[in-house]
């Protein structure tokens, strides 16, 4: 199991790779419900009342920009 530990005072939009098939999506990074992979629906993130728990690979962090 991969868990990735994002400290961040802002909340993102992060672009998170799938361990199990690859697909990439952009995911908020204090999500407030359960996300799975749109392809395989292997969960992405947990919530967990603040910055959501990732599962998958963040593969980038979004900016404003």
């Amino acid at each position: 199991m991969c868990l990735n530990v994002i400290l961040m005072l802002e909340s993102k939009f992060l672009k998170v790779k799938c361990t199990k098939c690859r697909n990439e999506q952009i995911i908020f990074s204090k999500a407030a419900v359960q996300i799975k992979c749109l392809v395989c629906e292997k969960v992405l993130a947990e919530p967990t009342g603040g910055v959501a728990d990732i599962k998958g690979k963040v593969v980038q962090i979004l900016d404003k920009e």
